[in-house]
């Protein structure tokens, strides 16, 4: 890697550009590196994480989502807890190396003790060390053909920058990864969410009861499942009640009643699905153990984006950073509501009130209603993706493409938001409130997100 040209970032440069790594007028690119080939037509800054390509991060987020789908215990809030530590460990291991961002520990409740100081390192092995530990930390229990990958996926960059990289340098690249990851690791363990894919049904809960209150249901019956997620310590959010949803619609079994009318709503809307409505009731399910769950969703959208865009290494650590710490803390925020509304999910109301023979198309999740899930955490991510990469951002979702399911195109992140979110309507799983209050429950987490002071121009810099 040339370590000799100096250029820096054009003024003026729109937010979109500085992901990327686009220039104004005539900037320089970095030379090739082996596996981590800068981003065509890129800004270079000597040595920095502006100056690689993606593709070391990219290719362990791909890794990720497919250990959440093969490890037992990986429901969607203890998925999105890894994937919220996984982009902050990347992004504190390449952060000291940037010119335009800083380390988030001065923001972080009572941090961890990160390594200090910018030195030289070889940044995409900086990278590929701190996801590396990381990611082992964070899925012990996975298969051993899992760990096998991760090892893998380790290794075949390990010794592609032994032929690119001096011993000592790499040693230190290798070194800073690995003792960020270690320090995150060990940060994460006390926010009440570790091992959470060992107590997903903790016995010792006991739901409440009385009129219109959660209770299992069909076809499983279980047990509510991470009753005590929404205390868990948040990373952004001062705690799980910030960015409350508001109440739902007050329950009532009187048929006139607004209550009685949203459940029938739900209920006519499965009687009468359109192929297209239930095609995206299927596409945006996301079970675990299926696929990635609805925040391995978002982050495969991320990723897909990051490609589209040959986005930098740098670009790549922000937007993982971000997306995460969203799905992180909007499952949070989310399950400290719904345990605290307690409402029962359509079927019961439905099957008591309505019509005993009903069924949703989809298998009704073992937790409270209100607020929607795959609304908050949605709404979050798709807050933070229109910040970096716009509003009105373009693109196609082939998330399930290996699933056989049709890709689906939307004119932009707030569409595909509010898409996810109505196919619980679709499904028969969520009423109208839990969805659309939900979706702004998510973009006020998306915001708390996008408000981190990130860049070195901020006020206390």
């Amino acid at each position: 890697m040339s370590a000799n040209d100096t250029s820096e970032r054009g003024a003026g440069l729109s937010r979109r550009q500085l992901l990327t790594g686009a220039t104004v007028a005539a900037a320089a690119v970095a030379l090739p590196v082996v596996g981590t080939t800068p981003t065509a037509n890129a800004v270079v800054l000597p040595e920095s994480p502006e100056s690689y390509g993606a593709l070391v991060a990219t290719n362990w987020l791909d890794l990720a989502r497919k250990l959440i789908k093969t490890t037992p215990g990986y429901t969607p809030p203890v998925a999105a807890r890894a994937l919220g530590y996984i982009g902050l460990t990347l992004y504190e291991a390449v952060v000291p190396g940037s010119r335009d961002y800083r380390s988030l520990r001065w923001v972080l409740p009572d941090p961890p003790d990160l390594p200090h100081g910018r030195a030289d390192l070889h940044w995409p092995a900086v990278a590929n060390a701190a996801l590396a530990d990381i990611v082992r930390g964070l899925f012990p229990t996975s298969s051993e053909p899992n760990k096998t990958a991760i090892a893998e996926l380790e290794r075949s960059y390990l010794e592609r920058f032994q032929r690119e990289v001096h011993p000592q340098r790499l040693a230190r690249s290798v070194s800073r990864g690995r003792a960020v990851a270690q320090q995150i690791f060990e940060w994460s363990a006390d926010d009440g969410g570790h091992e959470g894919y060992l107590r997903n049904f903790p016995p010792s809960y006991v739901p409440p009861v009385g009129p219109g209150l959660w209770v299992p249901t069909p076809p499983g019956f279980q047990p509510a499942l991470q009753p005590f997620w929404g205390a868990n310590r948040c990373i952004v959010l001062g705690s799980g009640v910030d960015c409350p949803p508001g109440d739902h619609t007050p329950y009532s079994v009187e048929p006139p009643s607004t209550f009685y009318a949203e459940a029938f709503e739900v209920y006519d809307a499965v009687n009468h699905l359109t192929s297209e409505q239930r095609a995206i009731a299927i596409f945006w399910s996301d079970d675990p153990g299926v696929t990635a769950t609805p925040p391995g969703h978002s982050i495969s959208i991320a990723t897909q984006v990051l490609r589209a865009e040959r986005a930098t290494l740098m670009a790549a650590a922000e937007t993982y950073l971000k997306v995460g710490l969203a799905v992180s803390d909007a499952f949070v925020a989310c399950w400290n509501a719904k345990y605290r509304y307690n409402l029962l999910r359509p079927v019961t109301y439905i099957r008591n009130l309505i019509d005993p023979a009903w069924a949703p198309i989809l298998n009704t999740p073992p937790f409270p209603e209100y607020p929607s899930g795959h609304s908050v955490q949605s709404g979050a991510a798709a807050t933070v993706l229109a910040d970096l990469f716009g509003a009105r951002y373009s693109f196609v979702d082939h998330t399930h493409d290996e699933r056989g399911l049709p890709a689906r195109g939307f004119d932009s992140f707030g569409h595909a938001a509010q898409e996810a979110a109505l196919s619980r309507l679709y499904g028969g799983i969520h009423f109208r409130p839990a969805i659309e209050l939900g979706l702004r429950q998510g973009e006020c987490i998306g915001r708390a997100v996008n408000a981190l002071p990130l860049r070195r121009r901020t006020h206390w810099s």
